[in-house]
């Protein structure tokens, strides 16, 4: 039995873990439940699952919780510290980072120094710190295996292939609710527009970043430091079908590629029971269902998002966490009606600018980098 803590259980991930917990009660059980803000679910999902214990980040909403778990053996606190040092409880075996955005961070680093198995739902993570989180998991033998459905492909593709150099990996993109679109036809798009995504069910935050490209460019970035890859070495493409997942090349030109139909549910699961495979009853793929695979080269010319995003990685030092806090920033804005589509890009690459320069940045230098960049964003806004 292996339990988990699920940082982020209110969430689109947090929800389908615990389906997955759900769907193999005799393996997994939940150990700690951690939301932002949501009181009701979370308060819900307590009463089911019955946690050792439970943390609110938004203080206004611990009292909420509190009442309505004060009948059962539940811990409760609040605060964003208190996600942090939970994760050094020794009953926990698995640390699901499934919190959005630069606030999965800390936790993250709390895991890694407690030796924890984590189960990284969180990119921006790696597109903050990668250096840093990539040193000390070296440090500390903490395994980190990824939970989003490209880096999850990749990973399932390089099981017994390390002794076999990589030529190159290829994640693959949806191309989000505008592929094809011009920036002219661009220009009025609405956040209503921007949140139907054609394939993934997915929060709002990251369905935005689709859209833009930019949770592609996230993704760059962090594949980069999951894989110890040089930029030159990650490929993306678009694959509006989104069956494949991702796919490794191999320096003999072979390709392995990852498949299936899009369900987050199946990479959470690998990472929970890896390295064995778990007997499920999710849908099946069916080839009959899809007789064509399609495959494009991604607009970067009018989602410019990605292009950012490689540059950055090339400049490295703290220029990915400048790129990350401006995102969500702008994306917040996107998504309240105070910017349009079109602007995000605009505002990230002037924030870029704008912000100081670490070429070798250390934690305190990422925190200062982030408020930095987040107070220009909103300046410019």
């Amino acid at each position: 039995m292996k339990r988990i803590a699920i940082l982020g259980s209110t969430g689109s991930i947090g929800i389908q873990a615990l389906e997955v917990i759900d769907a193999n009660p005799g393996l997994f059980e939940v150990e700690v439940l951690t939301a932002n803000n949501n009181a009701e679910l979370l308060i819900k999902q307590s009463r089911k699952y019955h946690p050792n214990t439970v943390i609110v980040v938004d203080e206004t909403a611990f009292n909420t919780v509190r009442e309505g778990l004060e009948d059962l053996p539940i811990k409760v606190y609040f605060g964003k510290e208190s996600v942090a040092d939970i994760v050094e409880m020794p009953s926990i075996d698995i640390v699901l980072v499934a919190i959005v955005g630069y606030a999965g961070l800390q936790p993250t680093i709390k895991a890694i120094e407690s030796s924890k198995i984590i189960a990284l739902a969180n990119k921006e993570t790696l597109v903050v710190a990668g250096e840093l989180i990539a040193k000390k998991a070296a440090e500390n033998t903490a395994s980190i295996i990824p939970v989003d459905s490209e880096h999850s492909a990749i990973f399932q593709c390089l099981q017994g292939e390390a002794h076999n150099p990589v030529e190159k990996i290829i994640l693959t993109a949806s191309g989000g609710p505008f592929r094809g679109m011009t920036k002219k036809e661009l220009e009025n798009v609405t956040k209503s527009d921007a949140l139907k995504h054609p394939n993934w069910d997915m929060g709002a935050k990251i369905t935005i970043d689709s859209a833009s490209l930019m949770n592609k460019g996230l993704e760059v970035i962090e594949a980069k430091w999951l894989f110890d890859l040089k930029p030159e070495q990650i490929e993306v493409i678009v694959h509006p079908q989104s069956i494949i997942h991702s796919m490794v090349q191999f320096q003999d030109s072979s390709i392995k590629a990852q498949m299936g139909l899009p369900d987050m549910k199946v990479p959470i699961q690998y990472a929970f029971s890896y390295p064995d495979r778990v007997k499920n009853n999710f849908k099946r793929f069916n080839f009959i269902d899809y007789p064509q695979f399609t495959f494009e080269a991604p607009d970067t010319d009018v989602f410019r998002n990605l292009n950012i995003a490689y540059e950055v990685l090339h400049k490295g030092g703290n220029q990915a966490c400048i790129m990350n806090a401006a995102n969500e920033v702008v994306v917040e804005a996107f998504l309240r009606n105070k910017i349009k589509f079109l602007e995000i890009p605009d505002i990230i690459e002037e924030v870029l600018q704008k912000t100081s320069f670490v070429k070798n940045a250390t934690i305190d230098d990422y925190i200062s980098s982030d408020k930095e960049a987040r107070r220009i964003a909103s300046e410019l806004i």
